[in-house]
């Protein structure tokens, strides 16, 4: 089945689209991929949205500026998508369903809340196209954590690209998870600590900018290791998998008052050595560590990733996958999953019960 997948990660960069060939098992073919960024105007909406959905008691509210990002969430990626198919040639019928991950707003597995805004009926109903959206929710209300999703479609690409076992992906977005595959395809996954949300939002403060560059000023910077071993007893790197972490569980401004160089280099190495820590929890560790989202593109990080673990440190590129659209991929994927009934998480991705499947149909 044709299907699109939809991804508006933590870092709230844009909309990513991807379109793969798969039955929810393998995958035959990867398709285009096409972007939509959000402009500034449009970030300021989602991050008000995000500060003020910290306090949400209940998955159903809408509090007006929460209204307002998702129906913002909602017509960006009907223009993603529409800009997409006009530009690859594709009609309505070439598509099976799409796959409509939202903005992630809160994420509370203690509480059972994750919130990810954007209506998916509005969206089939503008599209013509069935939409699989709410993909978290079942997993929270079976008990699990909501996250990582990713996991099972980290194993087909693995066996498609036929990677070494024991591999690591990890995906570094605002926030950054892992996916450990064994010698035996068996899965661990987690949320490892914060991505790239506090050096984004250090670099936006100090600089104006929305990100730093390819780990540039990070690398000018020296790290403040009393702060850094001060941070890495916190007991979220001590628990034990599953777990997963909302974008606001640690602040850029734990740095203090340093330069700017200082501040990145500090936040850039929290992000490396918490990834790194991961592999505390697993049997034998990866051989590889494959990475993906926007810190491929950071060669600081990078360069602190493959100190820390001690072991090969690739991006997604360079093993054949998409860095950049992998999640969007990933959400095409679990969307033909849950037509198919087939789980999208399992006990050792999110400490679910059993295997379940997920999300929501909106299909007339």
């Amino acid at each position: 089945m044709r299907a699109i997948g939809l991804m508006s990660g933590t870092s709230m960069d844009g909309v990513d689209v991807a379109l793969i060939d798969t039955d929810g098992e393998t995958i035959s073919a990867f398709g285009p991929t096409g972007y939509r960024t959000y402009s500034e105007d449009e970030r300021a909406v989602l991050r008000q949205a995000l500060k003020d959905g910290a306090g949400m008691t209940s998955r159903d509210q809408r509090p007006p500026s929460v209204a307002r990002a998702e129906e913002l969430i909602t017509r960006a990626h009907a223009e993603a998508v529409e800009a997409f198919m006009a530009a690859n040639g594709l009609g309505r019928s070439d598509i099976g369903v799409i796959g409509f991950h939202g903005q992630t707003i809160v994420h509370r597995p203690d509480l059972k809340m994750t919130v990810q805004i954007g209506d998916g009926v509005a969206l089939r109903q503008r599209l013509g196209i069935p939409v699989v959206y709410d993909l978290r929710q079942a997993d929270i209300a079976a008990g699990g954590q909501g996250a990582p999703l990713v996991p099972v479609f980290h194993r087909a690409l693995a066996s498609q690209k036929a990677l070494p076992r024991p591999l690591g992906i990890v995906n570094v977005g605002g926030v950054a998870n892992v996916t450990f595959i064994g010698t035996g395809d068996e899965l661990v996954a987690f949320d490892t600590g914060p991505g790239n949300a506090l050096v984004d939002d250090w670099m936006r403060e100090r600089t104006g900018k929305a990100m730093d560059d390819g780990g540039f000023m990070a690398a000018r910077g020296r790290a403040d290791e009393a702060l850094l071993a001060w941070l890495m007893v916190h007991p979220f790197f001590a628990k034990s998998p599953p777990k997963s972490l909302d974008r606001n569980a640690f602040a850029h401004r734990i740095v203090g008052n340093v330069s700017t160089e200082d501040g990145a280099a500090t936040l850039t190495t929290f992000t490396a050595r918490s990834i790194a820590r991961a592999a505390d929890f697993v049997k034998a560790r990866p051989v590889l560590w494959v990475v993906c989202g926007g810190g491929a593109k950071n060669a600081e990080l990078l360069r602190l990733l493959a100190y820390h673990t001690r072991a090969e440190v690739k991006t997604g590129e360079e093993v054949g996958l998409s860095s950049d659209f992998l999640e969007a991929q990933a959400f095409a994927f679990l969307a033909v999953r849950s037509l198919e009934g087939l789980p999208l998480t399992f006990p050792s991705t999110t400490g679910v019960r059993e295997p379940v499947t997920g999300g929501v149909l909106a299909e007339g």
